[in-house]
C-alpha cells in the first residue's frame, strides 16, 4: 500500500497550496500545523494540529499520529522571515530564524526517519537567499544565514538517507506572494506549488542533495 504524503507547515500560503494540489491529484495527504485555518480544514485531508516544529513534543506527537504508516513523500514547508540590517541586528529574531528555518527541518526528519522507507522522497523548502554565490544585495542576515545552514544540513541528510533508499531535494519556491512576504512577490502560491510538486516527482537518488528552483533550474550554492 502506498504511503502518505506529509506536508509540514500547511496552514496557509505555499503549504496550503501544496496540500490542495496533492489532494486533488489523489495523494493521501497528512497536513500539519499549530492551529488549523478554515482553508486547510476545507480541503478534507487529515490534519495533525498542535505541531510546533521547534519542540520535540510536537514532533513526537506527529510521529505517534503516523504510527503504523509509511511516509512516501515528506515536504517541510514551515519557515519564518525577518529582514535584519547591519544597523538592526536583533539577535533574538536571528536565532528564531535558525530554530525554524534550519534546525526544525533537521529535527523533523530525525523524528520521522523511521517512517521513511525505500523509495521515499524528502523536500525541504529553502531559498536562493541562502546561496552565497547568488547574494548580490546583502542584508536579511538571519534569513540568509538560516537558509544557508539548512542547505548544508540538506546535503548531509541526502548522504545519510541515501543508504535507506530515500532521496532529498532542496527547493526554492520562487519569490511568492504570501503573508510571509507581506504580499510581495512575482508568483502566487498555486504556481509555486505546481513547480515544487513537479520537482519532487522528478527527484531520484541520482539527483539527491541538489538545490532546485521550483521552475526547474538548478541553483548555485
Amino acid at each position: 500500500m502506498a504511503g502518505v504524503t506529509l506536508v509540514v507547515g500547511a496552514n496557509r500560503g505555499i503549504g496550503l497550496a501544496l496540500v490542495q494540489q496533492l489532494h486533488q491529484r489523489g495523494d493521501t495527504v497528512v497536513a500539519t500545523c499549530r492551529t488549523p485555518s478554515a482553508g486547510l480544514q476545507a480541503v478534507g485531508v487529515e490534519v495533525v494540529e498542535g505541531v510546533d516544529v521547534t519542540r520535540d513534543e510536537g514532533l513526537q506527537a506527529l510521529s505517534n499520529a503516523l504510527q503504523g504508516r509509511s511516509v512516501q513523500q515528506l515536504i517541510h514547508n514551515a519557515g519564518v522571515l525577518s529582514r535584519e540590517t547591519l544597523t538592526d541586528l536583533d539577535a533574538h529574531r536571528i536565532r528564531w530564524q535558525f530554530e525554524v528555518n534550519a534546525l526544525a527541518p533537521l529535527r523533523t526528519i530525525g523524528h520521522l526517519v523511521h517512517h521513511l522507507g525505500q523509495g521515499a522522497k524528502v523536500g525541504i523548502l529553502t531559498s536562493r537567499m541562502g546561496s552565497i554565490a547568488d547574494n548580490t544585495s546583502g542584508g536579511a542576515y538571519g534569513y540568509r544565514m538560516s537558509k544557508a545552514a539548512v542547505n548544508a544540513a540538506g546535503v548531509s541528510l541526502a548522504h545519510d538517507l541515501a543508504p535507506r533508499g530515500v532521496a532529498l531535494a532542496l527547493l526554492h519556491p520562487g519569490y511568492v506572494r504570501t503573508d510571509m512576504t507581506g504580499g510581495n512577490g512575482y508568483v502566487d502560491p498555486d504556481h509555486a506549488a505546481r513547480g515544487l510538486i513537479a520537482r519532487m516527482d522528478e527527484l531520484t537518488l541520482d539527483t539527491t542533495g541538489r538545490f532546485w528552483h521550483a521552475d526547474g533550474p538548478e541553483l548555485p550554492w
